[in-house]
């Protein structure tokens, strides 16, 4: 029997640093700044706000020490998250107070992974396991996004199975946050229920959401097939704007923030539309401004 969550425990997580860190034009940190300080009124869960990677690797996401030391978090409950790609970046990123999450790609696809974080699945084993011993000692989570969670472009095997495996390995070591990403938009509600599906008898005990990119006319389906299998958590960025740029060049954007608000209703999500609003406003003019 399918466990569909108590809709209130709808979670919407925002990711500016997923818009952001494909322009290549470098966006000013003064207007990333204002972007998050509107972002962070809205009242999301959390916001994926930086990144601690190689600037080689992320260029536009250089200046993410700045930022965390600008931004306004007075009046805001909103969680921040930060990407990371090594132990390195863990060891930086836990000097923040502001951030909670840090979060790790780890591909089940062995040619990403390998471009990712120039690493094998299993050389990415040890690495997982620094950082939930760097989290441990700083009062930090770590979310690992299973990055080609719902099949690749490279011809590496996938299944719903290998996806369920490798959470349980990583579930084993100690990680209780996931986030399943599909990187390339190759998910369709079939996969999707078969990958959700596994996961419909957890106990609770693991956090795991989705992190779809999706085409214009496919959005709908992707969220309710997740729903429908008991996920509860649900990464966006308003517009759909980003992708990954690791990825092939063709990508379809991240899920627009305002159709999981369509789906879910406000009077579920609790919002603050005046600012939601006006966040959409910025994005508008600072994407235009970039792309």
């Amino acid at each position: 029997m399918t466990t569909i969550p108590d809709i209130s425990e709808i979670k919407i997580v925002e990711c500016p640093r997923d818009a952001m860190q494909g322009i290549l034009d470098f966006i000013p940190t003064n207007e990333k700044v204002s972007y998050i300080n509107a972002l962070l009124k809205v009242g999301f869960h959390t916001l994926d706000c930086g990144s601690f990677v190689s600037p080689k690797i992320i260029p536009q996401m250089r200046d993410t020490e700045e930022v965390l030391d600008s931004i306004d978090l007075s009046n805001s409950s909103t969680l921040l998250s930060v990407i990371i790609a090594n132990g390195r970046g863990a060891d930086e990123a836990v000097k923040y107070k502001q951030v909670q999450n840090l979060g790790f790609p780890f591909s089940i696809s062995e040619t990403f992974q390998k471009r990712n974080t120039n690493k094998s699945i299993i050389e990415s084993i040890d690495t997982v396991k620094y950082i939930l011993d760097v989290c441990s000692a700083n009062d930090k989570q770590m979310v690992v996004y299973i990055s080609m969670g719902f099949g690749n472009p490279y011809g590496d095997e996938w299944n719903a199975g290998i996806v369920s495996d490798w959470i349980g390995k990583l579930a084993d070591l100690g990680v209780k946050q996931f986030s399943i990403s599909d990187t390339v938009g190759v998910s369709n509600e079939q996969s999707i229920e078969a990958v959700f599906s596994k996961f419909k008898n957890n106990d609770q005990t693991l956090d795991i959401g989705a992190h779809f990119h999706t085409t214009q006319d496919a959005w709908e389906g992707k969220i309710k097939s997740a729903y429908a299998q008991g996920c509860k958590k649900f990464d966006g960025a308003i517009r759909g704007f980003g992708g990954c740029p690791m990825a092939k060049d063709d990508l379809v954007g991240n899920m627009p923030t305002e159709r999981l608000l369509d789906f879910f209703s406000n009077d579920v999500l609790q919002l603050n539309l005046e600012e939601f609003q006006n966040s959409v406003l910025l994005a508008d003019q600072l994407f235009k401004n970039y792309l």
